[in-house]
């Protein structure tokens, strides 16, 4: 199962919205962030090697960690390098080793942003309680319908509860997820705030995203 994590805006939280997930369902996320990867790394083959010919996608994947990952590089050059329409196959040959895999998809409307789409069982959005997100929200939606995606969940980040506008608006429930300091003291951990603090207030917000995803049959 291949599961998009895609928002029309970045700094809504959608990489830490990716990771968690990932957790959740001890599956395999993919950093596809080609020219902005944000997830954590690691010497050896990322996803810009894997998308210009130099590495098979399983050798890129890192087990063994909190969360089992493909990194993607930080360099113009390897972005520059990759071929974005190798990228489906790529998510493909990882979903066929390993079962579960959630992309960290790119921000905005970008084809790196629809290959993953078009793979994917279903995506999740995430916004913020910002109009500016909710609108880009709106239009990453839409092209997630392009692509015949459907949309499991809203993950309506940083907030502590999730207007029925929003759910109306994104057609799929809005799952709200509080703001809590927890979360960017795990990430410069690289660890998942759900295993490192686990009282966290944040924790229930993304282990009830992970079990609406589950209530699509996901």
């Amino acid at each position: 199962m291949i599961l998009a994590v895609v928002g029309g805006k970045g700094g809504v939280g959608k990489s830490t919205v990716a990771f968690e997930l990932a957790a959740l369902r001890e599956a395999v996320v993919v950093d596809a962030d080609l020219a902005m990867a944000d997830l954590p790394t690691a010497r050896g083959p990322d996803l810009h090697d894997v998308l210009a010919g130099r590495a098979d996608p399983i050798e890129a994947v890192r087990e063994g960690g909190a969360v089992s990952m493909l990194p993607c590089g930080r360099t113009l050059a390897g972005a520059r390098a990759c071929d974005v329409g190798a990228l489906g196959d790529a998510l493909e040959a990882v979903a066929d080793a390993y079962g579960d895999v959630v992309v960290d998809c790119a921000a905005g409307m970008r084809a790196d942003v629809g290959v993953p789409l078009a793979v994917a069982d279903a995506c999740v959005v995430v916004t913020a309680p910002e109009r500016p997100a909710l609108a880009d929200a709106i239009r990453a939606r839409e092209l997630a319908r392009t692509f015949d995606a459907g949309l499991a969940v809203v993950a309506y980040n940083r907030a502590d509860e999730a207007p029925e506008s929003v759910e109306r608006a994104l057609g799929a429930p809005a799952v709200p997820i509080p703001a809590d300091d927890a979360v960017p003291r795990a990430r410069e951990t690289g660890r998942p705030v759900t295993s490192l603090f686990p009282d966290a207030p944040a924790v229930g917000g993304f282990a009830a995203l992970a079990d609406t995803v589950r209530a699509c049959g996901l």
